[in-house]
């Protein structure tokens, strides 16, 4: 994962004087210092660097006062931010950043520059933020406030652009506040202009007004667009998810209610519980608590005091009484999980979160295939997909799926692009062919988890992993790491693995087949395998070909073309078969013969052959 502050200061603190001789090469070393006039590099020694010991990297001008470690000089030498330094500087150290590309990147406009508010203009907006809110000249300028008649234009800046604009009402309707937002444009957090240039440490807020005041009692702070809850509220964290990973420490000061609670919680468990600090006030908010003459004082107190949650390990048993109550009595029309997309296994088989399934059969028996269809059924009841597909380029991958998802042979071009406008929220790809390291695939999964709230997880396959097929203790400790990452981080993860080579392709597999440790099914919460009728097959072509079968040839034509067997399911009381037809033109897996296939996404006024 990136790193923060503290972490990039404490490397460049090992390579001290490395560092040092790079940014103040004018410098002098004496002793265990490096000594030079200034941060400009002139003549003299009122500039002391630390190189060695407990100090290390630590420096003082004692001419200005001014102190810190080497992340603080860079940013003094460079006169840049402190995020900017930090970049900077991990290129430097020569550390590459996981990036990871959505499958489509969402198009965003920009908003018009509005003209800023002079705070000493008199104006319904300014009396309303300075006399009701409590808000002086110095905060309002800093978050260059805009207004439009009674409206509040809350200008969002970044890197000096004019990113997003939201507007409050200051006439509430029905005791209600009255906000809207420009469309189309890319969602970041309020008040990145506002911030210090040396803050390592920020406080989110639910509100705008909320971020100026604690900007105002001293605290740096930034603001949530779209205010508390959870899901679709948190897409802005997609696109500030670098520039937060650097900060060593977030506060989350947000209201304490339903709301505010559910905005916490997705907050800790996507920006790092280990850094956030949970901020509880003496009132509502922290506007409130202003014009209420809460001191500053008071307020710091309240960060002091700020705590993280408990861990998820740790929990009275009395908390899960409502869980236990929806095991038994599940509400109506509500699953714990994702339904395969075949009727007959409802109420059988279910995918649930926290869960490993491993998925193996014969090669070319469709494993991949089969779990295509289950893929796209996932992202139809809502999941977010990721699919490390290491045996087959991206582009062929898609074209499969695609025709899983068209129900078609070969759909319209159109049709296909309205395809993939239905994966851009749903669907990522790991992009490599070929060997993947296991501890970077995990890597890149738990940031696309973080960045992007994926929950379905599918590795194809097992041996494509760059564990060797003979090193058991190497497999079973990979295994047990995806164990470790689908619980922490609550998804579902899908592994195809081959079995051991047979040479009667007739007799389908078992778990105690499956190619390397046992551990791979040991640990494994599910486990399927995936038979295909092979001897039907030739018989259909022996029939095509003119030749007469037999009566009991005939019979095998009427089963099924594919069997899926559950050999292990832990947290479901359901193991056995379930036949399948398959549909050679949509490559769907079908409840019975004469069932046509469906489309995933519908799309009117398009012919297709």
């Amino acid at each position: 994962m990136r790193n923060n502050f503290k972490q990039i200061s404490s490397m460049l603190a090992q390579r001290a004087e490395s560092v040092v001789k790079f940014l103040l090469p004018q410098g002098k070393k004496e002793g265990h210092e490096w000594c030079v006039g200034n941060i400009n590099g002139d003549a003299g020694k009122s500039l002391k660097i630390c190189l060695l010991g407990e100090k290390s990297g630590v420096w003082c001008d004692f001419a200005t006062g001014d102190r810190g470690d080497l992340l603080d000089l860079w940013r003094l030498i460079r006169t840049c931010t402190l995020l900017e330094a930090f970049n900077e500087a991990t290129r430097y150290l020569g550390i590459t950043q996981p990036k990871f590309e959505a499958h489509r990147q969402k198009k965003f406009t920009r908003p018009s520059v509005k003209k800023i508010i002079s705070p000493h203009s008199p104006s319904p907006v300014m009396d309303y933020l300075f006399t009701e809110r409590k808000l002086t000249n110095k905060t309002i300028s800093a978050f260059k406030i805009s207004e439009q008649d009674r409206l509040i234009a809350f200008n969002y800046w970044r890197d000096n652009a004019l990113i997003f604009v939201k507007y409050l009402c200051i006439d509430r309707t029905g005791g209600k506040k009255q906000i809207h937002a420009e469309a189309s444009c890319e969602p970041c957090l309020f008040g990145w202009q506002a911030l210090p240039p040396n803050t390592r440490v920020i406080t989110l807020t639910e509100g705008e007004i909320d971020a100026m005041t604690l900007y105002q009692y001293g605290f740096p702070a930034l603001s949530l667009p779209f205010g508390g809850g959870s899901g679709k509220k948190h897409e802005w964290i997609e696109y500030e998810f670098d520039r937060l990973a650097a900060f060593d420490e977030i506060y989350l000061c947000l209201d304490n209610d339903k709301e505010g609670q559910a905005a916490v919680a997705e907050l800790v468990n996507r920006l790092g519980r280990h850094r956030c600090r949970i901020v509880e006030l003496p009132h509502k908010d922290a506007n409130e608590c202003l014009q209420k003459g809460v001191s500053r004082e008071e307020i710091q107190k309240c960060f002091n005091q700020a705590c993280t949650l408990d861990p998820e390990e740790l929990k009275n048993g009395k908390s899960y009484v409502d869980q236990v109550i929806d095991e038994f009595y599940p509400p109506i029309g509500h699953e714990i999980g994702i339904s395969p997309p075949w009727n007959k296994a409802k109420g059988k088989i279910l995918f649930r979160p926290d869960e490993l399934s491993i998925w193996s059969g014969i090669n070319g028996h469709g494993k991949s295939q089969i779990l295509g269809h289950i893929m796209l059924q996932s992202m139809k009841q809502g999941a977010c997909v990721c699919v490390a597909s290491l045996e087959i380029k991206p582009k062929k991958l898609l074209m499969r799926l695609t025709r899983q998802a068209a129900g078609l042979a070969q759909p319209h071009e159109d049709y296909i692009r309205a395809i993939h406008e239905w994966y851009s929220d749903k669907l990522w790809l790991f992009d490599l062919v070929g060997t993947a390291k296991a501890d970077r695939l995990l890597e890149v999964f738990s940031y696309a988890c973080k960045r992007y709230g994926i929950n379905v997880f599918v590795i194809d396959s097992f041996m494509k992993c760059g564990i060797d097929e003979e090193d058991f203790k190497t497999q079973k400790t990979f295994i047990e790491k995806i164990c470790d990452f689908k619980n922490q981080h609550s998804c579902h993860v899908h592994i195809v693995a081959h079995p051991r080579k047979s040479s009667d392709e007739t007799q389908m597999s078992g778990k105690l087949d499956i190619k390397g440790t046992g551990a791979i099914s040991d640990l494994a919460d599910n486990c399927f395998i995936v038979w295909r009728n092979k001897r039907k097959e030739e018989l259909i072509q022996l029939k095509n070909n003119g030749i007469t079968l037999n009566s009991e040839q005939l019979k095998k034509l009427e089963e099924c073309d594919c069997i899926l067997r559950c050999d292990k399911q832990r947290n479901g009381d359901w193991e056995g078969k379930i036949g399948l037809w398959f549909d050679s033109k949509s490559y769907q897996y079908l409840n019975h013969e004469k069932q046509k296939a469906t489309q995933f996404i519908e799309f009117s006024n398009i012919i297709n052959s």
